[in-house]
C-alpha cells in the first residue's frame, strides 16, 4: 500500500513538473516573440506552477519587472468595489435593492436604478465618462456627478445589459457616503489589510509608490507613454494597483475563507444574473472557461492589461498583469489550456508571403459563427477591419493580432470543409456551413 502511494505521488509530481515546463516555455515565447512585459502567477491548490516576471517596469531606465512589481489593475478593480458593497450590506447599512436616488436624489431615472443593477451592468448607463478624467485636472465630485447625470441611458433600467464603468464609479462614491471614509481608506482597512495585501492600494496623481510599473500603450505599432489620468475620478471601476502575489492572497481570502464575506454574500457575488454572465464585480463561467467552472474578470486601459481567473472546482488560480498592452486575457486563456492538458501552439514569428488571390475563392463562406469573405483581392475575417495575411497557402494570421491564426482544412474530396481558429495557441475547429 505504501509503495502504491509513493507511485501515485511520483506520477503526480512528474505531471506537475511537465506542466510547469510547458507553462514556462509558453511564457518565454510570449516574452521573446510577442514582447510580453509583466508578471504571471499560476497556482493549483497549494502548489505554485509558475511565478515569473518578464520585460520592463520602466522603459526609459530599462528597469526590469520583478515578482513584486505593482501594476495598475484596470477593470479587475471592480471586484473590490463589489466586495465593499456586500460588506456594507452585511452590516445592514445598504441593500442591493436600494435605489440610486437614495444617494443621488436628482439622478434622472434614479428611482428605477438599483445597487444590484449597477453591479450587474443592467442599469442602462453608457460605457464611460473618460472624456472627463482623461482631460481635466480641475474636477470635483459634484461636477462629475452632474456630468454623468446628463448622459442619456442606453435603455430602460433592468431591461438589458451593457458593460459600464459609470455604475462602478457611482458605487465607489456610495461606499464613501455610507462608510464616512474615502474609497481608498475603506478598501485599505476592510479589504487589503484583512487579506494581508500590503502591496496593494489605490492610484493617485501625487503619491510615490515603490516598485510601481509605468504603463505604455501601442500607437501606430510603437509603444508610447500613457496619457494623463485623473485618478481621483477613475475609481470604482479602475484605480487599484497590486502584485500577482497580493492577488493570490486576495484569491485565498475571497474564495477560501470568510475573512471578507460570509457564505450568503459570496453566493450573491458568484451568481450569474444575466446572459452576459455578470455576477457582482466578476464574470461567472464565461465562454472562455475551457469547460471548467470559472470565476474571472479581465481589465484593459491603455497599457494596463490584466486578467484574474479562478477555476473553482480545480483549485487553479491564474493571474496575468501587463504594463505594455500585452493581451493578458488571451495569455491567461492559453495558460489555462496548458494547465488542463490541452494542446497549445507556442507563439512564433509570422512571416507573410504572397499568394495569387484566386486561391481565396475556395475559402469564402461561413464557418459556424465565422464569416470569411474576399474584397479587392484580399481575404477578410468577419469584417473589413480584420484582414487575413497569408503565411502559407492554407494558413493566415489576423492583421489586428498575429497571435490569432486561421487555417483552412480540406476533406477527402479536396473541398475546404472546416477551418482551425487558433487563439493564443489554443485551437478550435469551425465546420463549414452547407
Amino acid at each position: 500500500m505504501k509503495y502504491f502511494t509513493l507511485v501515485i505521488l511520483f506520477i503526480t509530481s512528474l505531471a506537475h513538473s511537465q506542466n510547469k515546463s510547458k507553462l514556462e516555455c509558453y511564457m518565454d515565447a510570449q516574452a521573446s516573440v510577442n514582447h510580453f512585459s509583466g508578471t504571471v502567477l499560476i497556482t493549483k491548490n497549494d502548489s505554485v506552477l509558475l511565478k515569473k516576471a518578464y520585460g520592463l517596469a520602466d522603459y526609459e531606465w530599462q528597469i526590469p519587472n520583478t515578482i513584486d512589481t505593482k501594476f495598475s489593475l484596470a477593470s479587475v478593480s471592480k471586484q473590490f468595489t463589489a466586495v465593499a458593497i456586500l460588506q456594507l450590506i452585511e452590516q445592514g447599512k445598504i441593500s442591493l435593492e436600494d435605489k440610486l436616488t437614495k444617494y443621488y436624489p436628482s439622478f434622472p431615472n434614479g428611482d428605477r436604478i438599483t445597487i444590484k443593477m449597477m453591479l450587474t451592468h443592467n442599469a442602462g448607463f453608457q460605457m464611460d465618462y473618460d472624456e472627463l478624467y482623461l482631460a481635466k485636472t480641475s474636477l470635483d465630485k459634484d461636477s462629475v456627478a452632474n456630468y454623468i447625470m446628463q448622459k442619456p441611458l442606453l435603455f430602460q433600467p433592468g431591461t438589458k445589459t451593457a458593460y459600464s464603468n459609470i455604475g462602478y464609479y457611482l458605487l465607489a462614491r456610495i461606499i464613501e457616503n455610507v462608510s464616512n471614509q474615502t474609497y481608498a481608506a475603506y478598501l485599505k482597512t476592510n479589504l487589503f489589510n484583512k487579506s494581508m495585501m500590503h502591496n496593494t492600494g489605490i492610484s493617485t496623481n501625487d503619491s510615490i509608490v515603490s516598485k510601481l510599473a509605468k504603463t505604455y500603450y501601442l500607437k501606430d505599432n510603437k509603444l508610447i507613454k500613457n496619457p494623463y489620468i485623473n485618478w481621483n475620478f477613475n475609481i470604482g471601476h479602475d484605480g487599484v494597483y497590486s502584485t500577482v502575489e497580493d492577488l493570490d492572497l486576495w484569491n485565498k481570502a475571497l474564495f477560501e475563507s470568510s475573512v471578507l464575506l460570509n457564505d450568503a454574500s459570496k453566493r450573491k457575488m458568484f451568481t450569474s444574473y444575466n446572459d452576459h454572465h455578470f455576477g457582482l464585480g466578476l464574470l461567472i463561467n464565461p465562454f472562455y472557461n475551457h469547460n471548467h467552472q470559472l470565476i474571472a474578470h479581465d481589465g484593459g486601459f491603455f497599457g494596463a492589461m490584466t486578467s484574474f481567473n479562478k477555476f473553482t472546482d480545480d483549485g487553479v488560480f491564474i493571474t496575468v498583469l501587463s504594463n505594455n498592452q500585452s493581451p493578458s486575457y488571451l495569455i491567461a486563456y492559453g495558460l489555462a489550456a496548458i494547465v488542463f492538458d490541452k494542446p497549445v501552439e507556442l507563439p512564433y514569428k509570422h512571416i507573410p508571403i504572397s499568394l495569387n488571390p484566386t486561391v481565396y475563392d475556395d475559402y469564402i463562406g461561413r464557418y459556424e459563427n465565422v464569416i470569411i469573405f474576399k474584397k479587392n483581392e484580399k481575404l477578410y475575417y468577419q469584417d473589413e477591419d480584420i484582414e487575413l495575411i497569408p503565411e502559407s497557402r492554407i494558413k493566415f494570421f489576423r492583421s489586428d493580432n498575429s497571435n490569432r491564426t486561421i487555417e483552412f482544412v480540406r476533406n477527402e474530396k479536396g473541398k475546404v470543409a472546416e477551418l482551425i481558429v487558433t487563439k493564443a495557441g489554443v485551437k478550435e475547429i469551425k465546420k463549414r456551413n452547407p
